[in-house]
């Protein structure tokens, strides 16, 4: 497929703009805030990666705005796989690759996967994103009243288009996508949700997502925000981060990611940046040049308080909607399977085939453990588990093996089998 104007003048656009360097979004400074919080229109754009700082510095921005007043917030992370306030870390992520960090083998191309990777649940709903320097977060905050989940992705693909992206547009899911069909005829420029390359019947190429957006409401104030995939380094190994090994064995309540192919824009960050400030500025009369926020600002206690409770292992992983962890899912759905002897695999080796656990799991804490067929003494040492939080399993499993050295050999596997379906990835508590 040849590439549109559009296309050849964004990547001439966008070689003047890497030749020309410049500071993220020409931005005035740092601020504290305390100067500009009560304006009425705000811009920001962080010179920090920390992705629990950006999410605290958001979340007071949402909660100590004046009612009336409309924010954008502009940022940058540094690799991290981000889940939604109601999904299960152990169902939408491979944490085994995030706990394995730069000692993971390489990729199936030779190249090695990504080093530290943090993870992180963040205080709105949506679905499980990674970020990395190669694409920007845009957020914006405004009253209620004000709130579409459209509107401001609307936004961004007009910033989008007048830097040459004529594919962009909404999709039915309030997604940002490019149209990857052949150019039928023109279409309303105006028109933000349909572009020359829409194909309707779907009957041609799959569009691809660029932008996928997450919301938050308040009584008082409304938060839509989004990822931008620009240039990230890292397109070809996110699924892996992102396809969980637990996930035939998971039944899980919450909110479950959908899987949608995406690509890289091509435009660099201070593109972007630009363009989203000046579109924003658009809507809101004139709003001034963005303010610069850092690290500095974990000196204000209520962001130094939420930062720090992203960070830890109870909001991490205590957060977790109630779900079940099956060592024989097939028997769920049809119980005959063991009376009639045809299950005869199981999710490890060593595991027996007519012997299933179930454990029940609520708020990131073991509930109960289930086996019909299991002897009544291994099921009293599985049951040890009972009201125990899963950040602890790697201490209780090692119990658990002790117990197994001395009761039967099914108790070890079962213990193997947990620590394998259910990893814990540490979460720093220094303030770097």
């Amino acid at each position: 497929m040849a590439p549109s104007r559009g296309m050849r003048q964004l990547q001439q656009a966008s070689h003047k703009l890497l030749a020309s360097g410049g500071r993220r979004g020409g931005h005035r400074g740092i601020t504290s805030l305390a100067q500009t919080i009560s304006n009425p229109i705000q811009s920001y754009i962080s010179e920090s990666n920390d992705p629990y700082l950006n999410l605290s510095i958001e979340h007071y921005l949402l909660q100590k705005s004046p009612p009336d007043s409309t924010i954008l917030f502009l940022y940058t992370n540094r690799p991290c796989v981000v889940i939604g306030r109601n999904q299960n870390p152990w169902l939408e992520v491979n944490l085994g690759i995030l706990k394995a960090g730069s000692s993971t083998p390489a990729r199936e191309d030779g190249q090695p996967v990504i080093g530290n990777v943090d993870l992180v649940r963040r205080r709105s709903g949506g679905g499980t994103v990674f970020h990395d320097e190669g694409n920007v977060n845009w957020s914006v905050i405004c009253p209620p009243a004000d709130f579409t989940r459209d509107k401001h992705a609307e936004m961004v693909v007009r910033a989008l288009r007048k830097l040459g992206i004529d594919r962009a547009r909404v999709n039915e899911r309030h997604d940002i996508v490019l149209d990857q069909g052949n150019r039928s005829g023109r279409s309303d420029p105006q028109d933000t949700h349909r572009t020359p390359y829409t194909v309707d019947d779907g009957a041609g190429p799959r569009p691809l997502k660029v932008s996928g957006s997450a919301y938050k409401l308040t009584r008082n104030r409304a938060l839509h925000h989004g990822t931008c995939l620009l240039r990230s380094p890292n397109l070809v190994t996110i699924p892996q981060y992102l396809h969980s090994p637990a996930k035939p064995y998971l039944k899980a309540r919450g909110v479950e990611s959908v899987s949608s192919p995406v690509a890289n824009i091509g435009l660099s960050n201070q593109a972007f940046q630009k363009q989203v400030q000046e579109e924003f500025a658009r809507m809101y009369s004139g709003v001034p040049a963005a303010n610069g926020v850092d690290q500095s600002l974990l000196s204000t206690p209520e962001i130094s308080k939420g930062y720090d409770e992203l960070r830890t292992l109870d909001w991490t992983y205590s957060q977790t909607p109630q779900f079940t962890l099956s060592s024989h899912p097939e028997l769920d759905e049809d119980p005959q399977v063991l009376v009639h002897g045809r299950s005869d695999t199981s999710p490890v080796p060593w595991f027996h085939p007519k012997i299933p656990v179930i454990f029940k799991v609520q708020h990131g804490a073991i509930v109960d453990v289930e086996s019909s067929t299991m002897s009544a003494q291994n099921l009293e040492v599985l049951s040890t588990l009972k009201d125990q939080k899963i950040q602890e399993l790697e201490k209780l499993t090692y119990e658990l093996e002790r117990e197994g050295d001395e009761n039967s050999t099914m108790i070890r596997p079962v213990a193997n089998w947990l620590e394998a379906m259910l990893p814990i990835v540490d979460v720093a508590l220094s303030k770097d």
